[in-house]
C-alpha cells in the first residue's frame, strides 16, 4: 500500500463529488444492490491535516512523466473527513485536468449514504463529473439508480434514464424481488439546498400497474417542502363521491399549512386548513372546515325552524401549549362547530358534544396551581344544547407538606368554580380542605394507611327549578357544609410458589368514618354519574366529583389475587362494603351502594404472552345475585392477525328521570385476518342491544347496529393500498343513514 498527498486537489472533488451524488442519482435499469463493499471508516487517532488533504492509498502507483499523467489501481482508497471512495482504478491527467475513477466504485458521505457505479469522470474544473452507472442506497430510506449522471455548478445533479424507491428490493432470504412501487422517468434532477427531487417523463410503477406521471417531485431525507400530498377519495350516500387533493405549503422550519379542497358530487366543495407551528413557547395546531349546504331542513326538532336555503357550516379544532417557565404553562384547546350534524354528515366525528378548555398551570414537586375555563357546545337534537355548563373560572391550588411529627404528608386544596348557563342552574362554589396520609408496614408484613380529610364548602346557587331532577338542585341561595372523614386501610400480601410460578393473596380490610352530611342542600354538578366499580370500592369518597360526599361509618373488605406463570399473568380482585346506616335517599337505586350492604364488584384480568389480552369488570346485585354490570374486553391473536371483542350491559333498573345513570347494553367486534404475507381483511362492527325493558326512552329493539365497518388492505413496508365499506344504520339530522366507501393510498416518501 501506498500514500500519496500529490492528489489532494483531485481527489477532494472526487469524494465531494460522488458523496453528494450518493444522495439523489443511479440507474434505471438495476436497483439491487451491488457486490462492491462500501469504504471503511477512516481510523480513529489518524494525524490531523490540511482540509483540502486527503488521505490516499493504492496497491500500485504509477507516473508517467511524459504524459503528466498519476495511475492507481488495485483497491483504490481515498477519505477525506468523513467522505470515503473506493475503486478499482483512478487516473489523473495533469496535464488536462482530467480525472477518472473506474471500476465498482462505492462511496461513501458523513451522512451515511452509499453510492455505487462503475465510472467517474471528471472535467478540469474538478468540480464537475459524469457518473456513469451509479446506485445510490439512501441512509433515511429508498434507493435512485441512473445510466447516466452529471453534476452541475451548484451541486445541482441531473441523472438520465433514472429509477427511484424507497422500498426493500430483496425477500426476507435476501433474493431479489420487484419493489412495490417506483418511478422511472427520462431525467431526475436533484438540488441538495432543497433536498428536493424532480421528475421528468415519470412513470409510476403501482404492484406491477404503470401510471404516467408528466411531471412530479418530492423531498428527499425526512424533510417536508411545499407540494401535492396524496390525494382522498371515498363515496358516502349523502354527499356522493369525494375527492380530496391536499397541498402542503412550507412556511419555515417550524411552520406550515395544507390547504384541501374536498369536492363532492352530491352537495357543494369544502375547505379544509390545517395549520401547525412549533415556536420558542410551544406548539399550537389549528383545523377548520367551511362548507355551504343545507343546514336545518332534515332536523326533526322543534326548535330549529326548517328551511332549503344554503347556508355557512364548518367546525374549528384547536389547540395549544406555551411553556414560559419549568413550572408555569398556559395551554387551550377549543372545538366549535356551526351546527349540531355537520361533524357526522361530512364524516370528521362522532362526538355528541364539544368541550373547549383554556387555562394556566404552575406545577412544582410539592404544589399544583390551575386556572381554568371550560365551554360545552352540545350536538344532541333534544334540544339540551342551553343547559351546557359553562364553568368560569376553576381555580385549584394543592400544597404538599411532610409531617414532621408522625412522618405523615399533608395535602392542603383551595377550589373555587362558577357555573352559569344560558338556560338553567347557575351554581358558584368554593372549598377548602386537609388530606393527611401516613403509611406504614408492620413487622408481619400488613401495610397499614391512615388518612385524616377535613373540608369546608360554600355554595351559592340561582335558578334551581330549571333542574328537573330534584337531587340535582340544592338549596336556592347560599349554602355551607363542613365535611370530616377518618379511615385505616390494611392490606396484608401472602405470597407463595404456585404451579411454577408465582402467586399472591392480599387480603384487604378499610374502615371509615365520617359524621352526618347534609348532603341534597349542596346542589350536584359534578358528582352525578355515581356508580359503584372496583376502582372507587375502596375510595374514600364512592362519588366521582366534590358537590356530594358519602358520610357515616362503613366497612369495606375486599380480596387481590395475583398469579404470575411463564407467559402467563393473572390478576383479580373482589370486594363488598357494609354502612351502619341506610343512605338509600342520597345513592339511587341501582347503584349498589344504596342499602347498608353494597353489591358485589370486581376485575379479573388475564394475559396470555402477547396473544391473549381479557379483562372483565362485574356488579353482582347482593340479595339475588343478578349481574348488574357485565363488561368484558378482549383481544386475541398477534399484530397480524387478531379479533377484539367488547360485551357492556349495565342492568341497574334505575328510573328514567336520571340521565347520567341510563341501561345500556351493547356489543362490540373487529378484527383482522392475514393472508398472502402483505394482505389482510378487517371489519368492525357495534350493535346497540338495549331494548325498552332495560331503557324505556331507548329506540332500539334489541338488536339494533348502529354501525359497521368491512375492508380489505395490502400493507409492507413502503406502501399501504386498501378500500373499506362502511354503513351507518342511524339518521341524526342531515347526517342519513346509508353506506361509505373509503379508497386509501399511502406511499412512503410521497404525499403525508
Amino acid at each position: 500500500m501506498k500514500r500519496l498527498a500529490l492528489l489532494r486537489t483531485a481527489a477532494l472533488p472526487l469524494s465531494l463529488g460522488l458523496a453528494v451524488a450518493a444522495q439523489a442519482q443511479a440507474q434505471a435499469q438495476d436497483l439491487q444492490d451491488r457486490a462492491t463493499p462500501p469504504p471503511a471508516p477512516e481510523q480513529t487517532g489518524a494525524d490531523p491535516r490540511n482540509e483540502d488533504e486527503i488521505d490516499f492509498s493504492a496497491d500500485l502507483l504509477e507516473y508517467n512523466t511524459d504524459g503528466d499523467v498519476v495511475d492507481a489501481s488495485g483497491d483504490v482508497r481515498l477519505s477525506r473527513q468523513g467522505e470515503r471512495l473506493r475503486a478499482d482504478k483512478v487516473t489523473w491527467n495533469r496535464t488536462t485536468g482530467q480525472v477518472v475513477a473506474e471500476g465498482n466504485i462505492a462511496v461513501t458521505n458523513p451522512q451515511g449514504d452509499i453510492a455505487y457505479g462503475d465510472r467517474i469522470e471528471l472535467t478540469d474544473s474538478l468540480r464537475d463529473g459524469v457518473v456513469q452507472n451509479m446506485l445510490v442506497v439512501l441512509e433515511q430510506g429508498g434507493r435512485l439508480a441512473a445510466e447516466r449522471g452529471v453534476r452541475e455548478q451548484g451541486g445541482i445533479i441531473r441523472v438520465t434514464r433514472a429509477a427511484y424507491t424507497p422500498c426493500t428490493v430483496t425477500t426476507a432470504a435476501n433474493c431479489p424481488k420487484e419493489p412495490s412501487w417506483k418511478i422511472n422517468a427520462r431525467e431526475v434532477t436533484y438540488d441538495p439546498a432543497r433536498s428536493r427531487v424532480r421528475y421528468k417523463g415519470a412513470r409510476i410503477t403501482l404492484l406491477g400497474l404503470t401510471l404516467p406521471l408528466p411531471s412530479f417531485s418530492h423531498t428527499i431525507g425526512g424533510k417536508s417542502a411545499a407540494g401535492v400530498l396524496a390525494p382522498e377519495i371515498r363515496y358516502g350516500r349523502v354527499n356522493g363521491l369525494e375527492f380530496a387533493l391536499p397541498y402542503h405549503f412550507e412556511m419555515g422550519p417550524n411552520r406550515d399549512l395544507t390547504i384541501t379542497p374536498r369536492v363532492f358530487t352530491g352537495s357543494l366543495p369544502m375547505l379544509q386548513a390545517d395549520y401547525r407551528e412549533l415556536n420558542s413557547l410551544g406548539a399550537f395546531r389549528i383545523n377548520a372546515y367551511g362548507t355551504y349546504s343545507r343546514r336545518s331542513d332534515d332536523l326533526i326538532v322543534t326548535d330549529v325552524p326548517a328551511t332549503s336555503e344554503n347556508a355557512f357550516r364548518g367546525y374549528v379544532d384547536a389547540s395549544g401549549r406555551a411553556q414560559f417557565t419549568p413550572e408555569w404553562s398556559a395551554y387551550a384547546s377549543i372545538r366549535v362547530a356551526t351546527d349540531r350534524t355537520f361533524l357526522r354528515r361530512y364524516d370528521i366525528s362522532r362526538d355528541d358534544r364539544l368541550r373547549s378548555n383554556v387555562g394556566v398551570m404552575r406545577i412544582t414537586p410539592d404544589s399544583y396551581f390551575a386556572i381554568n375555563g371550560w365551554a360545552v357546545q352540545s350536538l344532541r337534537l333534544d334540544g339540551t344544547g342551553t343547559a351546557q355548563p359553562l364553568a368560569l373560572p376553576e381555580i385549584d391550588y394543592r400544597k404538599r407538606i411532610e409531617d414532621g411529627v408522625l412522618g405523615g404528608r399533608f395535602t392542603f386544596q383551595l377550589n373555587s368554580l362558577a357555573i352559569g348557563r344560558k338556560s338553567g342552574q347557575d351554581t358558584q362554589r368554593a372549598f377548602a380542605s386537609a388530606l393527611w396520609e401516613l403509611r406504614r408496614v408492620t413487622t408481619l408484613g400488613q401495610e397499614v394507611t391512615f388518612s385524616a380529610l377535613a373540608r369546608a364548602d360554600v355554595y351559592n346557587t340561582q335558578d334551581t327549578l330549571l333542574t328537573s331532577v330534584v337531587s340535582y338542585r340544592g338549596d336556592e341561595g347560599f349554602s355551607a357544609r363542613a365535611i370530616g372523614a377518618a379511615a385505616v386501610d390494611v392490606k396484608w400480601p401472602f405470597i407463595g410458589e404456585a404451579l411454577g410460578g408465582t402467586q399472591r393473596f392480599t387480603p384487604r380490610v378499610q374502615m371509615v368514618v365520617a359524621p352526618h352530611v347534609e348532603n341534597l342542600s349542596i346542589p350536584n354538578e359534578d358528582a352525578r354519574a355515581v356508580d359503584l366499580e372496583d376502582s372507587n370500592l375502596f375510595a374514600l369518597n364512592r362519588f366521582p366529583g366534590y358537590d356530594r360526599f358519602e358520610d357515616s361509618t362503613r366497612f369495606t373488605y375486599g380480596l387481590d389475587y395475583a398469579l404470575d406463570l411463564p407467559g402467563i399473568a393473572i390478576n383479580a380482585n373482589v370486594g363488598q362494603s357494609y354502612r351502619l346506616t341506610d343512605r338509600s335517599v342520597l345513592f339511587p337505586d341501582g347503584t349498589g351502594l344504596n342499602d347498608r350492604w353494597s353489591d358485589f364488584v370486581g376485575r379479573t384480568e388475564i394475559r396470555f404472552r402477547q396473544f391473549v389480552s381479557l379483562t372483565h369488570r362485574y356488579r353482582i346485585d347482593k340479595d339475588g345475585l343478578a349481574l348488574r354490570r357485565n363488561e368484558i374486553d378482549a383481544t386475541i391473536g398477534s399484530r397480524q392477525t387478531y379479533a377484539q371483542i367488547g360485551y357492556l350491559r349495565l342492568n341497574r333498573d334505575i328510573g328514567i328521570e336520571l340521565e347520567d345513570l341510563r341501561d345500556r347494553e351493547e356489543a362490540r367486534v373487529a378484527g383482522r385476518v392475514a393472508f398472502a404475507r402483505l394482505w389482510s381483511v378487517f371489519g368492525s362492527a357495534t350493535v346497540d342491544l338495549t331494548d325498552r325493558s332495560e331503557d324505556p326512552l331507548s329506540l332500539s329493539d334489541g338488536f339494533d347496529p348502529v354501525r359497521h365497518r368491512i375492508g380489505v388492505e395490502y400493507e409492507d413496508d413502503c406502501l399501504r393500498l386498501g378500500v373499506a365499506w362502511r354503513r351507518d344504520y342511524t339518521d341524526i339530522g342531515d347526517a342519513r343513514r346509508g353506506n361509505s366507501f373509503l379508497l386509501t393510498l399511502a406511499l412512503t416518501n410521497l404525499g403525508r
